[in-house]
């Protein structure tokens, strides 16, 4: 949210830091860092925007959940100056400034990267997709990431199934689909990519989403310090 003590700010793009966008914000002169939302220099120094979860999915699974969905139009005065198409495998190639050569991972090698439960997990986006589903801990608590029908999009929830005493072990079905990926062997329930449950005993009731970060290794290892990565000591 842009909005701290009630002043809703406007931000623009005011350079980088260690290649992570600055912003400056008009009211206060304030510069805020875009991958923590913390103020970093100016007046509201030590200041934190909060959070507003988000996905990151591919456009057809976002249109399957959001029928009704509106999209943002491109300006066509400013076609020229958007990225090209192929930015993503442009930028995989392109060197960093700061590097992590540690784990066996590159510095543009993608993560998904967990800051919650007073601690900072990141997952190799290929192993995940992979994977279609991990059952893993962050913290103090259990976790899932699970790969949606189109398997591109990743989503993470909390591995706390309501009336469940203990985390659930989950499985993908045979042939997933939009109305139904897992099943759990806790209740038999089987659930869809929104987490929530839409039959047998658990239907109805929804795990708690996780807030996920898409991003560079070496942008992710240089902002948080102390992340653990998963299947790698």
């Amino acid at each position: 949210m842009r909005e701290v003590d009630g002043l809703r700010l406007t931000f623009h793009l005011a350079g980088i830091n260690n290649q992570n966008f600055l912003m400056r914000d008009e009211q206060t002169g304030t510069y805020w860092q875009q991958i923590s939302g913390k103020a970093i220099s100016g007046p509201l120094k030590g200041r934190q925007l909060t959070l507003v979860h988000s996905d990151e999915l591919n456009l057809g699974t976002w249109k399957s959940e959001e029928p009704d969905g509106t999209l943002l139009q491109d300006a066509p005065q400013y076609a020229r100056d958007y990225s090209p198409k192929n930015w993503d495998v442009r930028m995989k190639r392109a060197p960093t400034v700061i590097d992590y050569p540690e784990r066996g991972l590159k510095g543009r090698d993608l993560m998904l990267g967990i800051q919650a439960f007073g601690a900072s997990r990141a997952f190799l986006y290929e192993e995940v997709k992979r994977a279609k589903v991990i059952e893993d801990r962050v913290g103090s608590e259990p976790v899932l990431l699970i790969v949606g029908a189109d398997n591109e999009s990743v989503r993470a929830f909390r591995n706390r199934v309501p009336g469940a005493a203990e985390p659930a072990d989950f499985y993908r079905l045979e042939k997933p689909s939009p109305d139904a990926l897992l099943m759990d062997a806790t209740t038999g329930s089987e659930w869809n990519f929104r987490g929530c449950a839409v039959s047998g005993k658990a239907k109805g009731t929804c795990l708690e989403p996780v807030a996920m970060l898409k991003d560079y290794w070496f942008d992710w290892r240089h902002y948080n310090p102390a992340t653990t990565v998963y299947g790698r000591k």
